[in-house]
């Protein structure tokens, strides 16, 4: 396997988790470039279930080389909470587990921000998850984020920490909110900071050395190509690059040294938060995709919103990804429904339109054109090959490949390892 990155084409919950633990069979090493503990992935092992925020799938792989890029904004509570989840339940992660000095920190007084924020957008607002990233990357950007590097160093961690404390507390003050306490704050940060300072590193040193050695990089997504702060339906997007440019800029390795990029698609659609939705069923059939497909938020437990696949934005996605292959997931939620629609196109003010409109005011106005296809009776979730699929099945994957214009190379037909193949 060459060095792989791998992406969400739509809104997120893709099953991206699941696709990086069969990946990461191949890889040596894993690395989360972008976002927080905003984004979940969920992995089934057997009978057990692993939710995932910041920590990358890959650690689940006895031996696998897991980093934490300084793309990311890190909470040190909920990473540390992960980390103990997983030494409860018998996962190793010392000396494969590592974060980028680069990386900023997300403290409460972001997450308090962030629900300021969102409280006075009142209708407009965005539906962020409230953990704090928004106002944690706008802190980067206004250069006085703190960054993972300080937790090598308590004082001075502490004085920057009080000051960017104070700071918020004044703004909180003229917002009507007076129960941030900054004292009781830091007393629950520092021994998380001591514990967490042994795994701080210079990960670009770690990354290309790896890359001298000729290990399999992975480079894992988080979140979805629709949420990327320049490229999504703006402004209701996330703060980050959620694309495959994000792996270069979120982890130090240059665009050279990336040679394949695998992009995942639900069979269906889903989103969660605000923001247009173009395929969005509000009927009967979207609550039976959201049933069959459990669509509630790895991370917040919000239900999602449901609809039929939009091969329009996925095939941007396509092109804007450099994707050299799909991983299509959860096509098992489809079987047993009549026919299924995709939507070819969009029609605005009377006008057809087969790429995506760059104006959100026009997408806000478009209404999908589908094409009907044949479902299918038998179910998918025995298959193991593609040969397997019910032949309705197979032809509706091999539509959605020629409509957004890349090869399906995985398949997976349930939450289940062994259910999940090579196409």
């Amino acid at each position: 396997m060459a060095n792989t990155v791998l992406v969400g084409l739509q809104w997120g919950d893709e099953g991206k988790g699941k696709i990086i633990d069969v990946l990461t069979e191949q890889a040596e090493v894993v690395v989360r470039f972008q976002g927080g503990n905003n984004a979940g992935h969920t992995v089934e092992i057997g009978s057990e279930k692993y939710a995932l925020h910041l920590i990358p799938s890959g650690i689940l792989h006895p031996g696998t080389l897991c980093i934490i890029g300084n793309g990311l904004v890190v909470n040190p509570l909920g990473l540390h909470q992960e980390l103990t989840d997983l030494a409860a339940r018998g996962i190793a992660t010392a000396g494969r587990l590592f974060i980028s000095s680069r990386a900023h920190l997300v403290f409460s007084f972001h997450q308090v921000m962030d629900g300021v924020n969102e409280s006075r957008l009142g209708e407009g607002k965005i539906g962020t998850t409230r953990r704090g990233i928004g106002p944690a990357y706008s802190d980067k950007i206004n250069r006085v984020g703190i960054r993972a590097g300080e937790l090598r160093d308590p004082a001075r961690l502490e004085a920057l920490f009080r000051k960017q404390a104070a700071a918020y507390q004044e703004r909180f003050r003229r917002a009507g909110v007076t129960d941030y306490d900054i004292d009781a704050e830091w007393a629950a940060l520092q021994p998380v900071a001591a514990a967490l300072a042994p795994l701080v590193r210079d990960t670009t040193l770690l990354l290309h050395q790896a890359i001298r050695e000729n290990r399999r990089i992975l480079f894992e997504g988080a979140q979805g190509t629709w949420l990327d702060v320049d490229f999504g339906t703006y402004p209701f997007v996330t703060s980050s690059n959620t694309t495959a440019g994000g792996a270069c800029t979120g982890t130090g390795v240059p665009p050279n040294q990336i040679h394949r990029s695998i992009g995942v698609a639900k069979a269906y659609t889903t989103r969660v938060g605000s923001g247009p939705f173009m395929t969005e069923l509000n009927d009967a059939t979207g609550e039976r995709l959201r049933a069959t497909g459990r669509e509630f938020g790895t991370t917040t437990g919000r239900p999602r919103r449901c609809g039929w696949f939009d091969a329009v934005a996925t095939r941007y996605a396509v092109m804007l990804n450099g994707t050299t292959g799909l991983a299509v997931t959860k096509l098992d939620v489809l079987d047993g429904l009549p026919a299924l629609q995709i939507c070819v196109a969009y029609e605005v003010d009377g006008v057809r339109h087969t790429e995506l409109p760059d104006d959100p005011a026009v997408v806000e106005r478009a209404r999908p054109v589908y094409e009907t296809l044949p479902g299918w009776s038998a179910p998918t979730a025995p298959a193991r090959k593609w040969t397997d699929l019910p032949a309705n099945a197979q032809a509706y994957l091999r539509r959605l490949s020629e409509l957004v214009g890349a090869p399906i190379d995985i398949v997976s037909v349930g939450p289940g390892r062994d259910q999940t193949f090579f196409a």
